[in-house]
């Protein structure tokens, strides 16, 4: 009995949803050790900002569509996903960054949104406004897979790929396989096209990492230095300069009144030497 492309096409949707799943859940790791100190620690709200949109995007494209049933399921939980980090990073970041990710939200999510809204809802009606729609997702989507290009390039000008996780790199094509077979089964190119160069660029990640990996190699983290060994390397420091110090006044500083009168009585003695010179050489020249 054959399958009908709807049911495939519903399948490959269903195990999109679950990699995406866990692809929208791949940064918990780092919001964790920013909750646990504290401190945004210097990570970027831009990757999130563009996400959330991404995702605001393909809803709207779904909910006009109206056919695409598994774009709304994913791209819902990454919206409520993505919201939830930029505001954990917002109240996290230091007063800089919370007005760049402000700027950024503003300028992106509802600013640049909020246009493509009013055009394409006022200015295009029926299957129009589909596929203008679906050509901004298409287009956004290829400017977005184009991004791992910089990750690409810093891998092969430092010939290390310890800036490219080969997890994620794994499940971004894998997730592309099934989003461009969904979008392939539903003869949507907007879904299907984006896909297949992320699938390209997915496997040369993989690629390369597998080149330039270098194994059995770890970060190295600062050594911690303790207070307590702080403490007592100074006290051994002051006890060392105080013996120095006691050993120099012993060997400048006469110990003895016996000591001092020897160096008194040779002080005498030289100051005589020299004067018994001095008249010497004084009867010397008035005799010449």
């Amino acid at each position: 009995m054959a399958i009908s492309q709807a049911v495939l096409a519903t399948v490959f949707g269903i195990l999109g949803n679950i990699i995406s799943f866990f692809v929208c859940l791949a940064p918990i790791p780092t919001f964790i050790r920013i909750y646990k100190r504290k401190s945004s620690e210097g990570y970027q709200s831009v990757p999130y900002v563009i996400s959330l949109f991404s995702a605001m995007l393909w809803l709207y494209y779904a909910m006009i569509k109206k056919d695409a049933m598994m774009l709304i399921t994913i791209n819902s939980f990454a919206f409520v996903v993505q919201i939830v980090y930029i505001s954990l990073y917002f109240f996290y970041a230091p007063k800089k960054e919370k007005i760049l990710t402000v700027k950024c939200v503003l300028f992106v999510d509802v600013f640049a949104f909020g246009l493509i809204f009013l055009l394409t809802y006022f200015l295009t009606h029926g299957n129009k406004r589909v596929q203008v729609l679906g050509y901004i997702c298409m287009v956004f989507s290829l400017s977005v897979f184009v991004a791992p290009l910089g990750i690409i390039r810093k891998v092969i000008k430092t010939k290390s790929a310890e800036f490219m996780p080969f997890g994620l790199s794994f499940f971004l094509t894998l997730s592309a396989i099934m989003w461009f077979f969904y979008g392939l089964l539903l003869k949507d190119k907007n879904i299907a096209l984006p896909n297949v160069l992320g699938f390209i660029f997915g496997v040369l990640q993989m690629i390369l990492f597998v080149i330039y990996k270098k194994p059995g190699t770890k970060v190295l983290e600062p050594s911690v230095i303790k207070l307590q060994d702080i403490s007592e390397h100074v006290v051994d420091v002051v006890r060392l300069s105080s013996m120095v110090c006691n050993s120099q006044m012993r060997t400048l500083v006469p110990q003895d009144s016996a000591d001092m009168e020897d160096t008194i009585d040779l002080d005498e003695k030289i100051k005589g030497d020299i004067e018994k010179i001095n008249n010497k050489e004084a009867f010397l020249i008035s005799k010449n």
